[in-house]
């Protein structure tokens, strides 16, 4: 059987590794809820963004379909000549 003395060494290691181990446990919880407000903001960006892209397409296809009703140059023609001219 092992005396008093000898244990309380290891009881004393044991005790600083449990306190060790609790403030490592609270430091990590600490950081999730940081992160987990990050991510919230960022999935509530990317869908405010997401909506605002939706919407932008929308209005470029309408105002696609517009050009080709009125029979002018494709968009791209355009901007390939607008590069022409700004090169020359």
């Amino acid at each position: 059987m092992q005396s008093y003395i000898e244990c309380e060494p290891a009881a004393e290691l044991l005790e600083r590794r449990w306190f060790a181990a609790l403030r490592a446990a609270r430091s990590a919880q600490a950081e999730c809820d940081v992160l987990l407000g990050v991510k919230e903001l960022a999935e509530d960006a990317w869908r405010q963004t997401q909506a605002r892209l939706m919407e932008l397409e929308t209005l470029r296809d309408a105002l696609g379909e517009q050009l080709a009703a009125s029979d002018g140059p494709e968009p791209e023609a355009r901007e390939g000549r607008r590069a022409i001219r700004s090169a020359a």
